[in-house]
């Protein structure tokens, strides 16, 4: 079978040969046995429409009941909405079950007023699956159709099915409450497993790993409410709930399910919708029987004979208007937090979920004693087994580049060791000048005193210099400003002052910031970006009063490309692709507002290389419609950017290599036909004759596949896989190209591998040449001396993306909410544009 009919996207063309080959163990667990077999697939209704925790009971139920007399005795799976499948059919192509679900078989909290207890699931043949035809996919004699993608959903549900009745399942995961940790704000983290099917080359396989998420902390909702708005105890309130604290609590709760304790053996649960603007003592509704009004602490003492301890609490308000005082609720255990946490909970959450290569394998094999698939009755009946050892993957480990610094410098030309290296007897690629600038500290001059400031710019100064900056104007104005507002008049202020010091356009201001808060930095970033059109460099106060040469040194990287220098290279020989022909490297992401966010919108950014080294980028972003993963405006992006590479370099590129991020499996048959079609139609607005040849990559780093080194002498010191360790066997597609790539050094925890699948190649790449070419890359990241984990182009539009956040006139950005939200609501025609300026240079570093 051709490669045309076998996939519309790249076929593998070889497998890699470069590097050492070495032996890893990966997270995935082959399914040894999986019959040739028919599987009847049936589409089912439950109503009324509950959620999938309720659907799984009444699935059970139903088996329970019906299961010898009208399933034939069968052991069917159920997705908990709309699927069930089964090994052997069912008498019946059509039927309507009445199930009534006992009190005791009810989740709590999962609705918020009193569950119906009777349903009726109505079953109906939807199809049958040959899964011959997934065995002749995973032999690369197939292509994908619907029936191969509802063979791999139905592993997925068996494999899925019996942990989604015992635990919290989120997605892929299912989570349990033992070893759980408390968070910053009454949140607490659980552990637990993800688990997927998978098809490989020739086998399909379990990719089964650790998992962590929040989870609101359960019990007293008051205790709760102390955490979160972060008050020492209930009596900090007692003089008044601020209108801030009841919005802010009010945002997290809503949605929020809840019991009662006030009514004894009555544990009825409801869903908050809001808090009450006044506290218990002060709320009042009508009473139904005569009329009157009365407040809600006095209605509990004359019905429920119960004094309120707080009265000065607000109230929830739940469904159809009740209201309910704070300290009668309890939350109920297992309701995720959908929101994008707070930098103290990520923080906390990191540390949780830190795990050596060592301790994460072993967790693994812990979820598989858990999930014992060799001892589940379905997988059992639908003649499955799964092996019980970790998969032993072929690798190889690709040597590293030579990497080159200016030829003055004592160690021009290095190959670095373990993916790191420092400036030390380097000098920069090509060092940027100079000459007007000015220092802007946001603070007074008690926190920070004029002569630690001075000192910081000194040795600021020397680092540059060092490193082959040059720097004219050795002693910019500083000037001090208020962190707390008028931030645009203070920059505006500073650029005219650092202008007239030396009679010169300014270049650049530094910043020094009190905190490490979002707000300032977003507005500074709001400023220079798109009002006055100067490159910034933010450093924290923290570092200036003692500052250490490695600071400085990381500064003074990022300074340099921001001014239009180039900090360290490749050379020609070693990275043809570019150099043979004119060659641009484009990297794009979209970036999407938080969930449950309505209102706020995407945005698309685009990276262009704009020379023969791929050392500088020049940037390109828009605003799009929310969740939209098409990037709306494709052609106009390239369109600018191959403008500027022509600007830049004199000459068109005739080779286009995309490597796009932020993409999932299932969007790329959409993404390919979209957004390949417009690159080349921007390149025919050019030129109607203009066809460079396109090659098109995802690159992906939500995965959740792990590399594990069998010996000890492939480990580097954390344990983890060293840098440039590729895998395209063994766990890859069964025949499309792509292949995992770890290329940074492991800091901290497991490392996470990289992901790259091709969708279009005209430009006729071999397995060793992308890959190869694509761990170089990776040395070539500006602002810091290590290889990173992810190809720069990729990493330069995320980085791009998120700043572009920063870019609305009417947010108001909150250190106590996440770094994602803010107090207000902007939309698309709030976004500025970054200042034209600014757009050739790395101002996003």
């Amino acid at each position: 079978m051709s490669g045309l009919q076998l996939t519309e996207f790249a076929k593998r063309p070889d497998i890699g040969m470069i590097g050492r080959p070495i032996t890893i163990r990966a997270n995935f667990f082959q399914i040894t046995r999986l019959p040739n077999t028919i599987v009847h697939h049936y589409d089912v209704t439950i109503t009324p429409d509950v959620p999938p925790v309720v659907n799984r009971r009444v699935f059970q139920q139903m088996i329970r009941m019906y299961s010898a007399s009208d399933l034939d005795g069968t052991k069917p799976v159920f997705d908990g909405r709309k699927n069930i499948f089964a090994p052997r059919a069912f008498p019946f192509d059509s039927k309507t079950l009445e199930v009534t679900l006992p009190e005791d078989m009810i989740p709590q909290g999962v609705v918020p007023r009193r569950p119906p207890r009777s349903f009726r699931v109505k079953i109906r043949k939807a199809a049958t699956i040959n899964l011959e035809e997934l065995h002749l996919f995973l032999e690369g004699k197939s292509s994908m159709s619907s029936n191969i993608l509802t063979a791999i959903m139905l592993l997925d549900v068996l494999i899925r099915h019996q942990p989604a009745m015992l635990y919290t399942t989120v997605g892929r995961s299912f989570f349990t409450p033992g070893g759980k940790m408390m968070l910053h704000g009454g949140a607490e983290v659980w552990s637990g497993f993800y688990q997927s099917a998978r098809p490989t080359i020739g086998k399909m396989m379990i990719n089964l790993d650790v998992a962590a998420t929040a989870f609101w902390q359960s019990g007293s909702l008051l205790e709760l409410a102390v955490k979160f708005l972060d008050k020492r105890s209930i009596d900090d309130f007692r003089r008044g709930f601020e209108p801030r604290d009841r919005t802010r609590l009010e945002k997290a709760m809503r949605r929020l399910i809840i019991k009662v304790t006030h009514r004894g053996e009555i544990k009825r649960t409801f869903k908050i919708t809001k808090i009450t603007e006044t506290p218990a003592s002060r709320t009042e509704f009508t009473r139904d029987g005569d009329g009157t009004k009365i407040d809600v602490a006095t209605y509990f003492f004359e019905t429920y004979g119960r004094q309120l301890r707080y009265p000065f609490m607000p109230c929830v308000v739940t469904g159809r208007e009740v209201y309910l005082p704070m300290e009668v609720c309890t939350v109920v255990e297992g309701q995720r937090i959908p929101k994008k946490l707070t930098v103290q909970q990520t923080a906390d959450m990191i540390k949780f979920t830190t795990q050596s290569p060592h301790v994460r394998a072993n967790r693994i094999r812990d979820g598989l004693k858990l999930l014992k698939y060799d001892d589940n009755e379905f997988l059992k009946d639908f003649g499955v087994k799964v092996a019980t050892e970790m998969a032993e993957v072929q690798a190889r480990v690709i040597p590293p580049p030579s990497i080159s610094y200016h030829r003055s410098s004592r160690m021009a030309n290095f190959v670095p060791k373990d993916g790191a290296w420092n400036l030390r007897d380097k000098k920069v690629a090509m060092g940027a000048m100079l000459g007007s600038w000015g220092v802007v500290v946001f603070g007074n001059e008690q926190e920070l005193p004029r002569t630690i400031a001075e000192g910081f710019m000194r040795e600021l100064i020397v680092t540059c210099v060092d490193t082959g900056m040059e720097i004219v104007n050795k002693q910019p104005p500083i000037m001090y400003a208020s962190p707390q507002g008028g931030i645009e008049s203070s920059l505006k202020a500073a650029w005219v002052r650092a202008g007239n010091a030396v009679k010169s356009q300014p270049q650049l201001l530094v910043c020094i910031l009190p905190n490490i808060g979002v707000p300032l930095y977003a507005e500074i970033k709001r400023v220079s970006d798109t009002v006055i059109g100067i490159p910034t460099q933010c450093v924290q106060m923290a570092h200036t009063r003692n500052p250490k040469k490695q600071y400085c040194a990381n500064v003074c990287l990022k300074m340099n490309v921001k001014l239009g220098g180039m900090n360290s290279f490749l050379s020609p020989q070693q990275t043809p692709f570019l150099t043979q022909k004119p060659t641009i490297l484009f990297g794009a992401d979209v970036c999407h507002p938080p969930a449950r966010d309505e209102n706020r919108p995407s945005i698309a950014s685009l990276v262009g290389s704009m020379d023969s080294m791929a050392a500088r980028y020049a940037a390109t972003v828009r605003v799009q419609t929310a969740r939209t993963e098409n990037i709306a405006d494709l052609g106009g992006m390239v369109v600018e950017l191959l403008r500027a590479f022509y600007q830049t370099c004199g000459q068109k590129p005739e080779r286009i290599l995309f490597y796009r991020d932020g993409v999932s499996e299932g969007q790329f048959s959409e993404i390919v036909r979209t957004e390949v079609a417009s690159v080349r139609a921007a390149c025919q607005t050019l030129d109607a004759n203009y066809r460079p040849t396109i090659t098109f990559v995802v690159v992906q780093k939500r995965h959740h596949a792990r590399f594990f080194p069998v010996r000890k002498e492939d480990t580097d010191k954390t344990g983890n896989c060293m840098p440039g360790t590729v895998v395209d066997t063994g766990i890859v597609h069964p025949f499309e190209f792509d292949f995992y790539l770890q290329s940074h050094a492991g800091l901290l925890g497991t490392s996470r591998p990289t992901h790259y699948h091709v969708l279009h190649d005209e430009n006729r790449f071999t397995a060793d040449s992308l890959q190869d070419f694509t761990y170089k890359l990776c040395h070539l990241y500006a602002r810091c001396t290590r290889s990173v984990s992810m190809v720069p182009p990729a990493y330069y539009a995320h980085l791009v993306a998120a700043r572009a956040r920063f870019h609305s006139r009417s947010e108001k950005w909150s250190d106590t909410e996440s770094t994602e939200t803010s107090q207000s609501v902007p939309d698309e025609s709030t976004y500025l544009a970054v200042r034209p300026e600014l757009l050739r240079v790395m101002y996003f570093m």
